[in-house]
């Protein structure tokens, strides 16, 4: 199934779960706190280990891809990096979505006064966690390749989501537009 549609599956359900916890009492309350912010920090903790993996393996192979434009198809992008930084970079964003996502819950939780959202996150922060890729392949040790071959696709809703271009023809073909660019 879908990463995507997994994810809503999960949050309908916990929407329903959320509706039978009583936020009133201020003791569950608590509890949900200390498991929102347990299972943020857990996530934060084992990207920032997956980062040290991925500096201590230090794999220089040089990866090319042509990364597409999905507002204009004809202006793909040429990328040239090795897999070290490309999983760094990976995993630099699975931060910053971690962020993202504590300051959004920050707000919703603390101003507009929402309970039922922390347990959710709670809930959805361990399968964001279970579900990325540079964990997958640094922390659990599982082979880079089928869904784990480096450029990861990123998975659309419904697979509408353009993926990146690793095969030679297109790899060619965008280092003929960067050599003309260059005259």
């Amino acid at each position: 199934m879908n990463p995507a549609v997994q994810n809503l599956v999960i949050s309908l359900g916990a929407m329903q779960l959320a509706k039978r916890v009583p936020f009133d009492d201020p003791q569950v309350l608590t509890y949900v706190r200390i498991a929102y912010v347990a299972t943020q920090v857990l996530v934060l903790g084992v990207y920032y280990y997956t980062g040290l993996q991925i500096k201590k393996k230090n794999d220089q192979t040089v990866l090319k891809y042509v990364e597409p434009n999905p507002m204009d198809p004809g202006a793909n992008k040429l990328v040239t990096t090795t897999v070290r930084d490309y999983d760094l970079q990976e995993t630099s964003k699975l931060m910053r979505a971690v962020y993202f996502g504590v300051a959004m819950m920050a707000f919703m939780h603390l101003y507009m006064k929402y309970t039922q959202p922390l347990f959710i996150q709670a809930l959805m922060g361990l399968k964001t966690l279970y579900d990325a890729k540079p964990v997958a392949i640094h922390v659990l040790g599982k082979p880079a390749e089928g869904d784990l071959k480096r450029p990861f696709k990123a998975g659309g809703m419904f697979g509408a989501a353009s993926d990146p271009q690793t095969d030679k023809a297109a790899i060619d073909e965008a280092e003929k537009k960067v050599g003309k660019k260059e005259d």
